[in-house]
């Protein structure tokens, strides 16, 4: 998959495409939907497949006291567009420049004439341009004057649910990450690298790595089952979220404990990969650690329970083809 950072790296000629816009924030099924409907179609007629997307995100240049945290940092949520069979993503700067321009002219300047599009998806709620001035309707106008057709879709909801970035962030605000998944179409996780530990997971619990710093969004403060990545092996996981108030001063912290663990390299760089999937309970303040030691192996216990359905479940889908 092609990745440009500017318009200028397109090269001449490319396309004809067809694309989608937006900030395609966590990759989730409303996203996947649009984009797989422009890789079917753009396959079936020898096009180029394209999204575009801004980097940073809008919300941090126009409402920096927001504080966004992202879903997916720049580096997955490519990863996941590559993983969709696209040919390129145009990852567009957002600075004041493009923040002004007017939806006529990023339908004109950017859609038409640099990348040639013919087809252009959106969700039913896009906006577009200065002041987020343009929606579909007003897209779909610019299409007819300038030669391309614009597909519109409707909300996605799944269980009632919506589909969408927001939702998810809420979710996993609210230790949801169950729910979450089923939004993403996979476990939501997070990426980073070892952090430098403190000692207390392998002085007094568990095999335990902890998280270098984390700048994006993590799920609610508290215990979940989870599998873990390190390096190139995988392991079933409990990992604590929060601020380990049992060990006296609070500091944030992300702490991953190993349970099938067997000693393993690590060093600064080795990626660690936490995918999160069923909540276990709340943080808590323990009298002691030794107090603490025994709810970590009631949570291992739990933890090596749900691994164990997984198997079961596996096994009966397999059986069942």
């Amino acid at each position: 998959m092609l990745v440009w950072h500017k318009l200028e790296d397109i090269p001449a000629g490319f396309g004809p495409t067809l694309l989608s816009v937006g900030n395609f924030d966590g990759v989730h099924r409303a996203h996947t939907r649009v984009v797989a409907e422009i890789v079917s179609r753009a396959r079936e007629t020898g096009r180029k497949a394209v999204a575009v997307s801004f980097e940073p995100h809008p919300m941090r240049i126009l409402r920096p006291d927001s504080v966004l945290k992202l879903l997916t940092p720049t580096s997955e949520k490519l990863r996941l567009l590559e993983a969709s069979g696209l040919d390129a993503v145009l990852l567009l700067p957002f600075a004041r420049g493009l923040s002004l321009m007017t939806p006529r002219d990023f339908a004109h300047d950017i859609l038409k004439e640099r990348l040639r599009a013919l087809e252009v998806h959106e969700g039913y709620n896009f906006h577009f341009g200065h002041k987020a001035a343009g929606d579909v309707a007003l897209l779909t106008e610019f299409g007819r004057e300038m030669g391309f057709e614009v597909k519109v879709y409707p909300e996605l909801r799944l269980r009632g649910e919506p589909v969408s970035s927001t939702r998810i962030r809420k979710l996993l605000a609210d230790g949801q990450v169950s729910r979450a998944r089923h939004l993403l179409a996979r476990p939501f996780s997070i990426l980073s690298t070892p952090g430098r530990g403190r000692g207390y997971g392998s002085k007094y619990t568990v095999p335990t790595i902890n998280l270098s710093r984390y700048e994006e969004l993590v799920p609610k403060d508290g215990v979940y089952v989870t599998r873990t990545r390190v390096g190139e092996e995988c392991f079933d996981s409990v990992t604590n979220v929060g601020n380990r108030p049992t060990f006296g001063t609070e500091s944030f912290a992300i702490e991953t404990h190993l349970l099938n663990f067997h000693p393993i390299e690590l060093s600064p760089e080795t990626e660690v990969e936490i995918h999160f999937l069923q909540r276990l309970r709340d943080e808590v303040k323990f009298p002691s650690v030794e107090v603490l030691r025994e709810q970590i192996g009631k949570d291992v216990r739990k933890a090596g329970r749900y691994f164990q359905l997984l198997k079961l479940k596996d096994r009966a889908n397999r059986s069942g083809r």
